[in-house]
């Protein structure tokens, strides 16, 4: 496989799988989880390439040296690259072909009881296909699979390192606010409003995830190492980058899409003008996302970020936990999920769903962990009540705005 030994491969593979694979589904998770290191985050060719000839071709082509000009005719009509996109990309991938760190990543996850996810897998979260070909190809995580399934009930609450006391005072208010009205908090572990939003949560025996912009195997800031080892036990961590992989300013920007692709919507509680939070704000909008932010005191420096995204029309103004949740309100999906086959159902089949991919009711049941009798039959209810759309190439889910 890939010129390894295939009996080792499988073996890390399933490690890290929790479950035995048969051989296709092998290559595949192999192949992501290198290419997890060869292609940096958000890398859009690589995501082209994948989506249109699969992870474990699109591996060979690196493998095999293609040429700029042969990939470019294995894409087709599928591809929207140029041959000089791609021969850029190719001589940045080059460097990183190393078989030999692939299997130390996959040696290194199962060492610390971290997990391999793929887009196929049930507990892929869903909202980070809206990133197309931008979208993580594959995430390393470590938590419980109760926390990773809260992320469709989920807020991100962002903000400065250096926070004020108020800053952190509003953030704690929120966060538990929140965690009380059935949300889960998002956050990318870092100093000041990050590790407040988990904390809070925490504390209120709510589920909270972390974005990392290294590998879920060695905690940044070091300083969050009690911090995200507490995530890990009962919320999640995770990260697009393998194990090994250092933090670096590239990779905390792009991590910061995540944040904003896997929550309902963002919040910016405190940040400076030039925060890396309204980094996360402007992805979020980019998605679609409700971005909110709190207003501080126009004397404070720290909250002139907040007022800014306001101004510009990028925010809404909130200041309670009960604003924040009109952001993106759970009453909506609870009651389409209680018009159709039961909450339980209604609601796997709607996490399985998409707003802007299409999907085929084999791939939203493999997703779901449902029957495609049982899909079937939900997407024809939901149809009925505008939860859902069908298309072209499959089903969507619709958004609704708060009335």
């Amino acid at each position: 496989m890939f010129g390894l030994k295939e009996a080792e491969v499988a073996e890390l593979v399933r490690a890290v799988a929790g479950r035995d694979l048969h051989r296709d589904a092998i290559e595949e998770r192999f192949a992501r989880a290198t290419w997890s290191g060869i292609a940096e985050p958000g890398d859009g060719v690589a995501g082209l390439v994948i989506d249109a000839i699969g992870a474990p071709r699109a591996l060979a082509a690196v493998v095999e040296r293609w040429s700029a000009e042969r990939l470019l005719a294995e894409l087709g009509a599928n591809g929207a690259a140029t041959e000089d996109d791609l021969q850029q990309a190719l001589d940045r991938w080059m460097p990183r072909l190393n078989s030999g760190a692939a299997l130390i990543a996959l040696r290194q996850a199962s060492r610390v009881g971290a997990a391999l996810r793929i887009p196929a897998d049930e507990l892929w979260p869903a909202g980070l296909d809206d990133l197309q070909i931008h979208a993580p190809l594959a995430l390393w995580t470590r938590g419980t699979t109760t926390a990773l399934r809260a992320l469709t009930r989920s807020i991100a609450l962002v903000g400065a390192r250096a926070a004020t006391g108020y800053g952190e005072h509003v953030t704690m208010e929120s966060s538990a606010g929140l965690v009380d009205r059935g949300y889960a908090i998002v956050s990318g572990a870092a100093y000041g409003i990050d590790g407040m939003a988990h904390r809070a949560a925490l504390a209120s025996k709510g589920h909270t995830v972390a974005f990392l912009a290294g590998g879920v195997d060695r905690f940044y800031p070091s300083g969050h190492d009690a911090l995200l080892t507490r995530i890990v036990e009962s919320g999640a961590v995770v990260s697009e980058l393998p194990p090994g992989s250092p933090p670096t300013k590239w990779r905390f920007l792009q991590r910061n899409r995540l944040i904003a692709a896997a929550s309902l919507a963002t919040v910016v509680v405190e940040a400076g003008w030039r925060s890396g939070s309204l980094n996360t704000a402007h992805h979020a909008g980019s998605l679609g996302r409700p971005v909110g932010a709190v207003p501080g005191p126009v004397t404070s420096s720290a909250s002139s970020g907040c007022h800014r995204l306001m101004r510009e029309g990028a925010a809404i103004c909130v200041t309670t936990a009960d604003e924040m949740a009109e952001l993106a309100p759970l009453e909506a999906l609870v009651a389409a999920d209680s018009r159709v086959g039961g909450f339980a159902e209604g609601t796997r089949l709607l996490d399985a769903m998409s707003t802007r991919a299409p999907r085929v009711a084999s791939d939203i049941a493999a997703r779901a962990g449902l029957s495609i009798a049982e899909v079937q039959a939900l997407l024809g209810q939901l149809e009925l009540t505008g939860a859902v759309g069908e298309r072209e190439r499959g089903w969507l889910k619709v958004e609704r705005k708060a009335e």
